[in-house]
């Protein structure tokens, strides 16, 4: 699998890094951080953001050139988290002029499957709007939301769970939460 992650300036940018620490190492990875979200994560992680990895391929936002922002590269899905108001919005009206949107235009056009996580609350009527219509064009709209039948005892437990559910939405198998009525 090839999946492009996206991170943007919402608050919480730090679940993006988690995220993609708990992948699965066979799975291609190709991980885009808005300048936002490395403001974001200064500002409430203390995270400098600006180091590479040989774990995922890191690009900067404004590199509209690299090869996740064609749709012969060939990726298989996206998740844009935490989802910024601002993200969503240029989503919804095929704005692409960064590599997240840009990408994103990609998967839409190419009808892969792409999950947003719009980190807000409460969400204004314009912003319901916008997930409205990329719902209805089969984007899942899938907000780091929490349930409480997983017993969660911790901030990382908590995390975990949310995840796990975007995990279980793109496909990739886990155990990072305790399931509906399961004995794990």
């Amino acid at each position: 699998m090839k999946l492009i992650v996206g991170i943007t300036g919402a608050s919480g940018a730090k679940l993006g890094l988690k995220f993609v620490s708990l992948l699965p190492k066979d799975i291609e990875t190709f991980v885009v951080l808005s300048d936002s979200a490395k403001i974001a994560l200064q500002c409430e992680e203390n995270i400098d953001f600006t180091q590479q990895t040989n774990e995922y391929m890191v690009y900067n936002d404004n590199d509209i050139s690299a090869p996740i922002a064609s749709g012969s590269f060939g990726c298989d899905s996206m998740i844009i988290l935490p989802c910024s108001m601002n993200t969503l919005a240029k989503c919804s009206v095929g704005i692409s002029d960064t590599l997240i949107t840009r990408s994103f235009s990609v998967m839409l056009k190419e009808k892969k499957k792409t999950i947003l996580a719009p980190r807000e609350m409460p969400y204004s009527s314009i912003a319901l709007e916008n997930m409205l219509k990329l719902s209805n064009l089969g984007v899942i709209i899938a907000p780091p939301m929490l349930g409480y039948y997983s017993n969660q005892q911790s901030l990382d437990d908590m995390e975990n769970f949310i995840i796990g559910k975007w995990f279980d939405l793109l496909g990739i198998e886990n155990n990072l939460y305790k399931r509906w009525k399961s004995e794990q």
